[in-house]
């Protein structure tokens, strides 16, 4: 059974996030007013979660891809998880939650049809029959033209292989679609999508009977929904609970900006999906920015169960700058609850860079952090450092400097080692090497400015005592307007 079809077990919510500071607007480079009379301690775990200190095993820290617009699924002891790509449709496997990040990409699906082979958005799974189906929205490369689709697996495999078995569509009214899903409600199997309504107003919710996964078998019903933003109303998802009550939730505001939030439409068991009146509109945002732990734009989600079916848990994807952007969408992952009256309650969005446990029957053995002002890491040259970055950085400080020659090393005990930091428009290049081998060039130039982003993962080593040394060059590409190389996160796997 798929996500889409089970009944999520009801639980009571243990909050992931100890402390959460109080609203604050991002200010760039300036001081987060969040923490102003609070202890280092209290500040620190109020961005760190509920772990906040070095980690033992068996934890991780968000995010899990750098991607946006996730679909992940626990199949057969390992995670599957899916983003949106562009140019293909991509996977990423892995055994743990804690490993996906540095997860090899399994390319899975790359269309000739040039109809729909540009702006593959959304990818979705769901597993019916034996086999996994793999819907998506594509286009020409006009976002008029994008419509949804659907991929059918050879066999029981997630990373397929795949081939392409139809479009998703009332034929009757074929308009602009995106973000489609299937979902069973009374035994019965039907799509929900975000598409353009009869008078050309787009991103709207639709559901529609389907006589099979790739067929849709009558007409289409509009499903008006409430939100914090009037435009948007996209990646409908749903989720069961143990009495039977569907709440389909989506996103609502446009995703660039940092508003994008959860909310949620419901249908009592026995109701039928194609009567609008049946649904009931749940208050909301369920799930919504977080000034003080620098997550904006939470949205564009999935549900799954953790490894052992005990636990609920959401992925979805979010940023930490405020700015009307839609890059640096990363994908996370945390734990769900539900409410006694059996609402689900999605919390708050943690921190990234915030511990978490691994999902019950997660065969870790997870990561571990090391901060840039840690005894770990040590310099040569000419190196700035601060919480000036605050809630943009882990922990809230970095260590940043433009000075050619200066170093950072990171010594460790591992067999391999990521590190994120700030991308920023006064980024330049930095020679990073391991066990003092030949340097790669990495470019830590981006905008607009945001924090704790995969800069570089090394190779896989053999497991023991390493260094990693980043080299500040003192070059830049032309965009940039100086030669910064920042330094803050890095994690180590055993």
């Amino acid at each position: 059974m798929t996500h889409a079809v089970r009944r999520l077990r009801r639980r009571p919510w243990a909050a992931l996030a100890a402390t959460l500071l109080a609203a604050a607007a991002m200010a760039g480079l300036g001081p987060a007013a969040a923490d102003e009379g609070r202890t280092a301690e209290e500040s620190r775990a109020a961005h760190e979660g509920p772990a906040a200190g070095r980690p033992a095993a068996g934890q991780f820290r968000n995010p899990v891809n750098t991607g946006a617009d996730p679909t992940l699924v626990t199949y057969e002891g390992n995670y599957y998880v899916a983003t949106t790509q562009g140019d293909a449709l991509r996977m990423w496997k892995s055994p743990s939650v804690a490993t996906l990040l540095t997860a090899a990409p399994h390319e899975v699906w790359r269309d000739s049809d040039p109809s729909r082979n540009r702006q593959l958005w959304a990818p979705g799974l769901f597993r019916d029959g034996g086999r996994w189906y793999l819907y998506y929205t594509a286009s020409d490369g006009n976002d008029a033209t994008h419509r949804m689709y659907v991929l059918e697996s050879a066999g029981a495999d997630p990373l397929g292989p795949y081939h392409f078995k139809a479009k998703v569509a009332d034929f009757a009214n074929d308009r602009w679609a995106i973000d489609g899903e299937p979902f069973r409600h009374n035994g019965r199997l039907y799509f929900a999508w975000s598409g353009q309504r009869d008078d050309g107003v787009g991103n709207q919710l639709f559901v529609a009977p389907m006589a099979n996964p790739w067929t849709i078998s009558g007409g289409r019903v509009h499903l008006p929904a409430d939100g914090n933003c009037p435009e948007v109303r996209e990646g409908p998802t749903p989720l069961h609970n143990d009495a039977g009550r569907l709440y389909l939730t989506y996103s609502a505001c446009d995703t660039g900006k940092p508003d994008y939030a959860v909310w949620a439409t419901s249908l009592a068991p026995g109701a039928n999906p194609l009567d609008p009146a049946a649904w009931r509109q749940e208050p909301g945002p369920m799930f919504s920015r977080d000034d003080g732990a620098g997550v904006y734009g939470p949205g564009h989600h999935f549900f799954f169960t953790s490894p052992d079916g005990s636990e609920d848990w959401i992925a979805y994807h979010a940023k930490n700058t405020t700015a009307y952007t839609y890059s640096w969408r990363t994908t996370r992952v945390q734990k769900i609850g539900w409410t006694a009256d059996g609402r689900p309650d999605l919390g708050r969005p943690v921190a990234a860079g915030a511990t978490i446990d691994l999902p019950a029957g997660d065969p870790g053995p997870g990561t571990t952090a090391i901060n840039d002002t840690d005894p770990e890491v040590t310099y040569t040259g000419d190196w700035n450092s601060g919480s000036g970055c605050a809630v943009q950085c882990f922990r809230g400080n970095d260590h940043w400097s433009a000075e050619p020659g200066a170093t950072a090393t990171f010594r460790f005990t591992g067999t391999r080692l990521a590190l994120l930091s700030v991308k920023d428009t006064g980024n330049g290049i930095a020679a990073i090497s391991v066990d003092g081998g030949a340097e790669q060039h990495v470019d830590y130039y981006g905008s607009p400015r945001v924090g704790e982003q995969l800069q570089w993962v090394s190779p896989e080593l053999p497991r023991g005592e390493h260094t990693v040394r980043i080299r500040v060059t003192g070059e830049k590409n032309p965009d940039s307007g100086a030669a910064f190389v920042s330094v803050d996160r890095a994690e180590v796997y055993p």
